[in-house]
């Protein structure tokens, strides 16, 4: 399996890839204002590049629970000098975590090859028409209503395969508006509307989600839901993140997107070794 991307082209398979979030927003959970200045932004950049991204995910719209929308042309102006730098700076994938689809295509002039949407290309209209247009990869996660109301009793009668069935619909939408197969992944949206315990049943359905025969991004690196198993505070969920990553190596996870770069690539490694070593002794 690969995963075509403007620019890009990655081979599919073990160990997964490692996609790092960059916010440039005030608002996120977790990094918020934290990388508000191009030079900041750019500059943690390069360094989860460093330590091992091969994708760097810049985001200018906060979609933690609870979370507003933000107006377009602020997302704009947030995003697209720092993707314009970070392109002239480096040869890694960049890819734009949005909704809308003028940031989208503004986003991949500026350098971006991936749209990493949390809608699945349905809160605007015209995305999917930009997607199939601009050749760009793109990641279509699953999400129970919208950022601002999502947590708000999220009920499903078998949430592994009801995502998946989602999941699948939106693909077969993408095909038939023009977007190549070899350019679409999946996102489960682990804390997109729902509980810890669904959120789980995800990370354990992985195999269920991969017969879509597209590659299956996981995002959860700092998530409440890790908060809520810990009791840790969300800069302190670096241990819990990294933990729950390996668990989805070993699920067969391919595409890993975190805001702890370094410490999931030892992670990996490790369970990446230790996943071929149990397959041998199961032969």
């Amino acid at each position: 399996m690969k995963w075509s991307c403007k620019g890009s082209s990655f081979a599919i398979g073990d160990p997964p890839l490692i996609m790092g979030v960059l916010n440039v927003t005030p608002d996120s959970f977790s990094d918020g204002g934290a990388y508000s200045s191009v030079d900041a932004a750019v500059s943690r950049g390069l360094c989860m590049v460093e330590e091992g991204a091969v994708i760097v995910d810049v985001g200018g719209e906060s979609t933690r629970p609870g979370a507003e929308e933000a107006p377009r042309d602020e997302e704009m102006r947030r995003t697209l000098p720092v993707i314009d730098a970070l392109r002239q700076r480096s040869d890694v994938a960049i890819s734009i975590d949005t909704r809308k689809a003028d940031v989208a295509r503004e986003a991949v002039r500026a350098g971006a090859g991936i749209i990493n949407d949390v809608s699945a290309l349905t809160h605007d209209e015209r995305m999917a028409g930009v997607a199939a247009e601009s050749g760009a990869g793109v990641v279509l996660m699953h999400m129970r209503g919208r950022p601002r109301t999502m947590q708000e009793d999220p009920v499903y009668e078998d949430v592994v395969a009801e995502v998946a069935a989602y999941l699948a619909g939106r693909l077969e939408v993408c095909r038939q508006a023009g977007i190549e197969w070899d350019a679409l992944a999946i996102d489960p949206g682990i804390g997109f509307g729902k509980t810890v315990g669904q959120n789980l049943d995800l990370l354990a359905g992985i195999p269920a989600l991969a017969r879509l025969e597209r590659p299956v991004l996981i995002g959860l690196s700092r998530k409440s839901f890790l908060g809520r198993l810990t009791g840790r505070e969300v800069d302190d969920r670096v241990n819990a993140g990294v933990a729950a990553h390996t668990c989805t190596v070993l699920r067969g996870v391919h595409i890993v997107r975190t805001h702890d770069v370094k410490e999931t690539r030892d992670a990996i490694i490790v369970a990446q070794a230790m996943k071929e070593r149990m397959e041998c002794w199961t032969r």
